[in-house]
């Protein structure tokens, strides 16, 4: 699996990206299509491209009516507020660091997005609460590439979705080749990847949940 960076050399990685990063994103698609959505620099903060929400919401299918959607690592909302643009009954968009998290309440209001929920929160403790075992059809997993929460946050979407539901990934490798110190074995099984690509540094994937 390789020696990982060392965390010193992780945050100057993760701030170089926080201030090259766009100082806004626009939705792409549905109802809210073209709306600028603002870009913090923060550490760690990497919205989701253009180029890779178009492929993602191929893959899913440009109508969500009716879904519930949790993007789970918010930051800029991108994610979620592409899914609620495209007409998502419930969104959720769990944000730990307090400045985006009102960041995201603003947008929301501005929107007038009544169906767009924001929690400031820990992304894996708001996700392991009985409350919301299967409660969302789609999650979206897309933290600090330099935490390494990729595994445990695939462990609490699971709870999430039901048997058939979606879990998206981004990650700096291909989801075999990320690193664990735990088996995960278990966790492999229960995710079928539908669709995979990588643009640039970033890999992403959309994962099924299957019966075990």
């Amino acid at each position: 699996m390789g020696s990982s960076p060392s965390r010193e050399a992780q945050h100057l990685a993760a701030t170089k990206v926080a201030r090259s990063a766009a100082q806004e994103v626009r939705i792409i698609g549905g109802q809210w299509k073209r709306t600028p959505l603002p870009v913090s620099v923060s550490a760690g903060l990497r919205p989701t491209s253009s180029r890779v929400r178009e492929t993602l919401f191929n893959w899913l299918g440009q109508d969500l009516s009716g879904w519930r959607v949790l993007d789970a690592f918010a930051g800029s909302g991108a994610l979620g507020f592409e899914a609620a643009s495209r007409g998502a009954q419930e969104v959720w968009l769990v944000e730990r660091e307090g400045a985006l998290a009102k960041s995201l309440k603003a947008t929301q209001a501005k929107l007038k997005a009544e169906q767009v929920h924001v929690a400031q929160a820990d992304a894996l403790s708001w996700m392991a609460q009985p409350a919301r075992h299967a409660q969302f059809d789609l999650v979206f997993i897309d933290p600090p590439f330099e935490d390494g929460l990729f595994w445990p946050a695939i462990r609490a979407a699971l709870g999430c979705v039901p048997v058939g539901g979606w879990i998206y990934l981004e990650s700096p490798q291909a989801w075999d080749a990320l690193p664990s110190e735990q088996d995960v074995s278990d966790l492999h099984a229960q995710l079928n990847v539908h669709r995979s690509a990588q643009a640039g540094a970033v890999h992403f994937h959309l994962f099924q949940r299957v019966a075990t």
